[in-house]
């Protein structure tokens, strides 16, 4: 800690909003309704959750309590500006006070978008997380949302941001307000014992990276180091097995509450893995969590001399042996990976990088937010080392 100076050191932190956990919470959803005072709320989901019996359960249980819901599900994997504005059609025409997500990170994502622009007057691209541009955002025009996660990943149930494609650019942009955070997150981990096991594996390396980054990310936080090392430490004994033993409840809840911690520890900051994720998600429309598990071990590599106090940490915490710290890291996450069948490249993951596209790509991370927290300022050459070395 000698690098700060204690006098003079100022910091703002920000921890996240009241959370319902357990098995079966779902059934709590009217109280969560009620105690924020809505009576007409909108579910927002994906295509791919739309006829599930999660989807049509969530429903039911809104019905029986006396509402009668509105229902969403126009969202893609990588959700677009014009999945968001759809989502606000359906909330101003059916008079929502509130948007229930329900879903993954591109629910969950869409939903918090849907719900920050239910009355505002200037597109969406104009609230992209550069500068002072949440201070556009007129709050009183705002809908509350309340979260409840079917994956175990990106935790963006307690994000104050949403990760939106722009088609128009094939750019993914940030959008972020500190009220887009949900006032409720109910977090039930009987939702995430029927995900398929690639889904599992992905969405697990998705909390991992975040948990990762932000361990490694520059600046001193101790809350957010210590989240960011205790779900480390979760995902390192529940991934594998909730993997391989879907119905482990035990597994599947330690996972849901450590992707919680990760995107809580994420406020620190991010680097290099979510930089290269985000254009090559847009471009390509691929996975976000499966980008991030073929990323991580190239940037680790690419990052090992800044973060050598970091990776003495995690090396002890996970009781890893070797007399190189950042070594035997390495060595744990790339074995944790293959554990749970994840892709080493992006070509096996069947994302294809010409050479044409490589300066774009290279351009994209640069200007994305994650770039600036990544511990080596990340110049052209340095992203297309590791692009080259990830393809």
């Amino acid at each position: 800690m000698s690098e700060f100076d204690f006098a003079s050191l100022h910091a703002r932190w920000s921890f996240p909003t009241q959370v319902w956990f357990g098995a079966w919470r779902l059934s709590d959803l009217p109280v969560g309704l009620e105690e924020i005072g809505a009576k007409a709320p909108l579910l927002i989901t994906d295509r791919g959750l739309a006829t599930s019996s999660i989807a049509t359960q969530a429903l039911e249980i809104v019905k029986a309590a006396g509402m009668e819901p509105g229902f969403f599900h126009d969202v893609q994997p990588n959700p677009t500006v014009e999945n968001v504005m759809a989502g606000r059609e359906i909330l101003r025409k059916g008079g929502h006070d509130c948007v229930i997500a329900l879903g993954g990170g591109s629910a969950m994502d869409a939903a918090k978008a849907v719900a920050m622009m239910a009355g505002q007057s200037r597109p969406l691209m104009d609230f992209e997380d550069v500068g002072d541009n949440f201070r556009r955002v007129q709050t009183e025009g705002m809908v509350p949302v309340i979260a409840i996660p079917t994956t175990a990943g990106t935790g963006s149930e307690f994000g104050r941001s949403s990760v939106i494609t722009d088609t128009q650019t094939h750019r993914k942009v940030i959008i972020f307000h500190p009220e887009m955070l949900p006032e409720l997150v109910i977090l039930d981990p009987e939702l995430t014992v029927g995900l398929p096991p690639t889904l599992t594996a992905a969405t697990g390396m998705d909390a991992l990276s975040h948990a990762l980054e932000a361990l490694c990310a520059p600046g001193w936080h101790p809350m957010a180091d210590g989240l960011a090392l205790t779900a480390l430490k979760m995902i390192d004994g529940a991934l594998a097995t909730a993997y391989w033993e879907p119905e482990n409840l035990e597994a599947r809840s330690n996972m849901i509450v450590a992707s919680a911690m990760a995107c809580t520890a994420l406020q620190k900051g991010l680097g290099a893995v979510h930089a290269l994720a985000h254009p090559l998600g847009a471009r390509y429309d691929a996975h976000h969590g499966m980008l991030n598990a073929v990323l991580m071990p190239h940037v680790l590599r690419f990052n090992l001399p800044a973060v050598r106090e970091q990776m003495a940490t995690l090396a002890h915490e996970l009781r890893l042996e070797g007399d190189d710290p950042g070594v035997a890291v390495l060595g744990w996450l790339e074995a944790l990976q293959a554990r749970i069948d994840m892709p080493s490249t992006l070509s096996e993951m069947g994302v294809e990088v010409n050479d044409s596209d490589i300066p774009a790509l290279i351009a994209d991370a640069l200007r994305d937010p994650c770039a600036g927290g990544n511990p080596i300022r990340l110049d052209a050459e340095g992203v297309e080392q590791i692009l080259r070395a990830a393809r």
